[in-house]
């Protein structure tokens, strides 16, 4: 049950990374330039009021180490890419076993 759950995640996954990518292209060939939206810019809009209070959290909770190099380098990276790298990951997790080869099924 968590399988198809999480497989359904990683198609829903793969397919908004897909639409941001249509986005991006069609917002690059309206402007004539290449224009991609940073992961940052999507987190802001879908939480404005708990984004401010990431930095402090992760900061003090955690290590200062993870925020500057680490989720700073993520935050400005495409949404495409990331969210369908997660999708990818998702669907490589819940994939089926292959069939092992060489076992008598007697």
């Amino acid at each position: 049950m968590l399988r198809l759950l999480f497989r359904f995640m990683g198609i829903l996954a793969v397919a908004a990374a897909f639409a941001s990518l249509i986005i991006d292209g069609t917002r690059s060939i309206a402007g004539g330039a290449l224009s991609l939206t940073p992961f940052g810019q999507t987190v802001i809009a879908f939480f404005p009021h708990q984004f401010p209070l990431l930095k402090p959290a992760v900061e003090r909770n955690i290590h200062p180490f993870l925020w500057d190099p680490v989720l700073l380098t993520l935050f400005l990276m495409p949404t495409w890419l990331i969210i369908g790298l997660c999708g990818l990951i998702l669907l490589a997790l819940t994939r089926k076993p292959a069939p092992k080869i060489g076992y008598s099924n007697r």
